[in-house]
């Protein structure tokens, strides 16, 4: 995915107020062994694009100037009751250097599943994204969990997720083995099948 920002020069409150007047969002780039930039993007292409997962679990191909870098998008900070996008930080990625960042997950399935409509279990998702190392060049936009087969009663952890090659799960990811969904079944269609069994 392309970004085109443009370099300023001014920093301090002041100047940043002037760009977002202008319809502008401030904005720095750092990493890599290089000086951090300073940079302003459109509000309006911007605002946009946080609304894609894509841009937020995704290499960026940031171009200033005419030059491009390959970034990752770090922090966003949003005005508190303004739909104002007040600053975003972008970390280069060095293509040869492993990096570690936050990946959707999303959950397949789930419609299929025998528990849900045998025995009204309702899965939870109790985590939407998942922690992991890789390659820039090896980075998913996604993860996807089957939940085709999960029962009743049952949870599916970190470790359950099919990773594409050159994708792990950072060392402490690995070690707690977290949560991501379970199945259970509500108090209500626990007895209502109970009475069921009972009179036949």
């Amino acid at each position: 995915m392309k970004v085109v920002a443009f370099e300023r020069n001014l920093q301090g409150t002041g100047a940043s107020r002037r760009l977002r007047n202008a319809g502008k969002t401030p904005a720095i780039v750092y990493g890599v062994g290089a000086e951090p930039q300073l940079i302003e993007l459109d509000h309006n292409a911007l605002w946009h694009a946080l609304k894609k997962e894509v841009f937020h679990s995704s290499i960026l191909e940031l171009e200033v100037g005419g030059k491009s870098q390959q970034v990752l998008l770090r922090d966003v900070q949003y005005h508190p009751f303004r739909q104002l996008v007040l600053h975003v930080d972008f970390q280069r990625v060095d293509p040869n250097k492993p990096i570690h960042t936050k990946v959707p997950l999303h959950f397949m399935n789930q419609e299929s599943n025998p528990a849900v409509k045998l025995s009204s279990a309702i899965i939870s998702h109790v985590v939407n994204e998942i922690e992991v190392a890789c390659l820039p060049g090896s980075l998913p936009e996604f993860l996807e969990v089957d939940l085709a087969k999960i029962e009743a009663g049952q949870s599916l952890h970190a470790k359950d997720i099919a990773l594409p090659a050159g994708v792990s799960l950072i060392a402490h990811v690995e070690a707690e083995n977290p949560v991501i969904a379970s199945a259970t079944v509500p108090a209500g269609a626990v007895a209502a099948g109970e009475d069921e069994a009972a009179a036949e």
